[in-house]
């Protein structure tokens, strides 16, 4: 009996070990991953050597027989060199002359272009004076003075042109400077304008700049394909939340392709009520992330809504990072799951600048056979991983999101990821890395405004500083919705 006791003791004992060890080997892999996160590259781009990966299928039992992908059409030409500078740029000649003595006796001369230089003027600082002319006229035996009409300001009572209000927020919003760097800056060039001036123009212009959004907003539901996504900003002063809890910037990207829009919306809230808001009237395919927010916003009638392949890539990525190289499979199975999601990224690589309907059949004839084969291996392989490890995390994650990752093969327009909407916010996310937060919600709120003019400026092919500067000219004067619809940046490329 005692001897059965003992051997009862050592088994528990043996349970709580094994369990033990697999405790430890989940804490190694999540901190083998934060180590990647910190310390290795951020690219998610796929190893150019997509044999590698095949040689990695081949070599697994667990997986099927199945055609390599055709690898990418090199580069017909071959060659790589600078690019040239732009047309477009104002050029300024200098002509290099031969002397009297040197020219003596020839029958003609001219001259050739030889070299060009890239050439920029630091910012200067000046002071617009307006003399108002004013003209004295007696009637009835009274003086009476007529003065000329000024021309009007967005923000009349304050010091700053229309272009300096237009350098400060393309300089902040675009270029990612905080303002006590402006601050410095202005100084620099003899201007003495506060960080705290600033900042109240930027909020009393984006309020002014409000019926634009407004109306890019209408124009940009009116499309049936939206991108959506959403990411953290600090705001100190949000009330009744902590300065250091989450407050979210969302983004949505879309509208007909003639008129494409990037609109960017604050709030404190990850809830769903915020995309039911951002998307009231939309009908159509809905591209996002696996958040659980946007399924209430895709039960509504007539949306549809579209996974991304990045994201289940992401978690396969994020999986290797977290085995080390001290890894004990020769062939793991994320690499054999990124060998497979490799070959997808080829086809849509090399269907890119297909029509859409070529791009449809396409799809249909190369691309289904390969998710058909991995969502055979993934529903294969999801109980063979131990649970809450990363490799069963992102298995789980293709798992459930399969319908909506598969849908982009229905439309030739869809994408294969929602890359459309994390590109959109990467200024953005740049940017908070410079200025770190906004002190108050209508700060937030006006960051929101002004990257949305930005964004949407730079997807329709405009300079971002001469589109808001002509913006902001012809804005006091707009009293009608066509006026205002005029400065949408769209319309303003087509009357360049």
């Amino acid at each position: 009996m005692l001897l059965e006791d003992k051997s009862a003791v050592i088994d528990k004992k043996s349970e709580v070990i094994e369990a033990q060890k697999k405790r430890i080997e989940l804490l190694e892999e999540y901190l083998r991953l934060e180590r990647a996160r910190l310390y290795g590259r951020s690219s998610e781009k796929s190893n150019p050597q997509g044999e590698l990966f095949d040689e990695v299928e081949l070599c697994c039992d667990d997986s099927p027989d199945s055609e390599a992908a055709p690898a990418p059409v090199a580069d017909s030409s071959g060659k790589k060199g600078r690019k040239g500078l732009s047309k477009n740029l104002p050029r300024d000649q200098v002509h290099i002359n031969l002397s009297e003595e040197e020219k003596a006796g020839a029958i003609d001369t001219f001259f050739t272009l030889v070299k060009e230089e890239l050439d920029i003027e630091p910012a200067k600082a000046r002071v617009i004076e307006y003399l108002q002319e004013k003209a004295v006229f007696v009637e009835q035996g009274s003086r009476q003075v007529k003065a000329a009409a000024l021309p009007k300001h967005p923000l009349p009572k304050i010091v700053a042109s229309i272009g300096l209000l237009a350098f400060v927020v393309v300089s902040k919003y675009a270029d990612g400077l905080p303002l006590y760097r402006l601050e410095k800056i202005l100084q620099r060039y003899g201007g003495e304008i506060s960080r705290t001036s600033m900042a109240n123009w930027v909020i009393k212009l984006a309020l002014q700049l409000q019926p634009l959004i407004n109306l890019m907003r209408e124009q940009q539901l009116t499309y049936d394909y939206l991108n959506i996504d959403e990411t953290r900003i600090k705001v100190l002063k949000e009330p009744d939340r902590s300065p250091t809890s989450d407050k979210w910037m969302w983004v949505t990207r879309g509208g007909p392709p003639d008129r494409p829009s990037i609109l960017f919306d604050y709030n404190p809230s990850r809830g769903k009520e915020v995309p039911l808001r951002l998307l009231e009237g939309f009908e159509g395919y809905l591209q996002c992330d696996g958040y659980a927010g946007y399924d209430a916003v895709c039960e509504r009638e007539n949306r549809v809504q579209l996974g991304c392949f990045d994201h289940l890539r992401r978690k396969f990525t994020d999986a290797k990072k977290a085995a080390g190289s001290g890894s004990k499979n020769k062939v793991a199975k994320y690499d054999v799951a990124l060998g497979k999601i490799n070959k997808l990224y080829v086809i849509e690589r090399e269907i890119k600048h297909l029509a859409i309907e070529e791009k449809y059949r396409q799809r249909q004839a190369r691309s289904k056979p390969v998710l058909h084969d991995i969502k055979q291996w993934l529903d294969k392989n999801i109980g063979k991983v131990p649970k809450d490890s990363k490799t069963h995390i992102a298995i789980q994650y293709g798992v459930n999101q399969w319908p909506k990752l598969i849908r982009y093969c229905d439309d030739g327009r869809l994408n294969i990821s929602n890359a459309a909407a994390e590109n959109a916010i990467r200024p953005f996310v740049i940017g908070r890395k410079g200025w770190l937060f906004a002190d108050t919600p209508n700060g937030a709120k006006a960051s929101a405004i002004h990257y949305s003019l930005i964004e949407s400026a730079k997807v329709n092919g405009l300079e971002p500083y001469h589109y808001l500067k002509e913006v902001l000219k012809k804005l006091p004067y707009a009293e009608t919705v066509e006026d205002l619809e005029a400065l949408l940046s769209w319309n303003m490329m087509k009357n360049q």
